[in-house]
């Protein structure tokens, strides 16, 4: 890595802490860039540590997580990449369209203002926090089978609950509630500056087995991209994947695409 190198910063989303990030750090910095990994606004240095005390992580939104990272980028040498997952999909849109970053890949990203799909299996996740209104100020965690259900449905047993003691942890239930009212709200905090041409490129992706961002959610947030915006919004699917993409032993089969995405696009 040299003083040059790319920068590019990775976001995670929900229930994951943000050193599940560490594979990709690896391959990117093998790759000649200068990845970073931030945590979450109240976020532990260790899963076993936020696991023990996730409290200071309750109450913070999207747009409180999103200036945090914006805070990151402040202090980098130049623009970044932004690479998010789920929510972190969803910031990773806001900080491309605020102009902070260079390029952005969002991997099936929780919904943006404007996304209209309400698909049964997303309800079903999203309603592990929204079932109880004392989780909009504090934290919720997912148990080992809602964790099989929202991110490792096409996984084995076997290494769904590997992923789930090597990764899961509580996160804030704020970002959920404002996703849910965002149609409603007209100045919701999950607004994308979809009209933005002047933008880096963006890479949204598909998992063809996501029960908690199904393919239908990341299909129509490229549409409203492309429909809005004439900067680059191109969108990549993998039938097979559920939301543990990031994470599981398939991961590469991500990694890789997104890395040549980025070279195609001169990044």
């Amino acid at each position: 890595m040299t003083e040059s190198a790319t920068p590019v910063v990775f976001i995670h989303g929900l229930w994951l802490h943000h050193t599940s990030w560490n594979p990709w750090l690896e391959l990117f910095t093998e790759r000649g860039y200068a990845p970073v990994a931030p945590p979450w606004p109240g976020e532990e240095a260790t899963v076993a540590a936020t696991r023990a005390n996730p409290g200071p992580m309750g109450g913070y939104g999207v747009m409180e997580v999103a200036n945090s990272y914006a805070d990151v980028i402040s202090g980098l040498p130049s623009k970044p990449i932004v690479v998010g997952h789920s929510f972190g999909g969803l910031i990773a849109q806001i900080l491309l369209g605020r102009g902070l970053a260079d390029a952005a890949v969002a991997i099936d990203p929780a919904p943006i203002k404007g996304v209209l799909p309400l698909p049964v299996s997303a309800l079903r996740v999203a309603s592990i926090a929204l079932r109880n209104p004392a989780h909009h100020g504090g934290t919720v965690a997912l148990s080992e089978d809602e964790f099989r259900y929202g991110f490792a449905n096409n996984r084995t047993p076997e290494e769904c609950k590997a992923l789930y003691d090597a990764w899961a942890m509580p996160s804030p239930g704020k970002p959920l509630f404002q996703a849910a009212t965002a149609n409603f709200v007209p100045h919701a905090a999950t607004a994308v500056d979809l009209h933005n041409s002047h933008r880096g490129p963006l890479l949204i992706t598909a998992g063809g087995k996501d029960h908690t961002v199904p393919a239908s959610i990341s299909r129509y947030t490229h549409k409203l991209h492309h429909n809005k915006s004439s900067a680059v919004t191109d969108l990549r699917e993998f039938p097979d994947a559920d939301h543990s993409l990031t994470i599981d032993s398939d991961w590469r089969t991500v990694a890789d695409p997104v890395l040549d995405w980025l070279a195609k696009q001169g990044r």
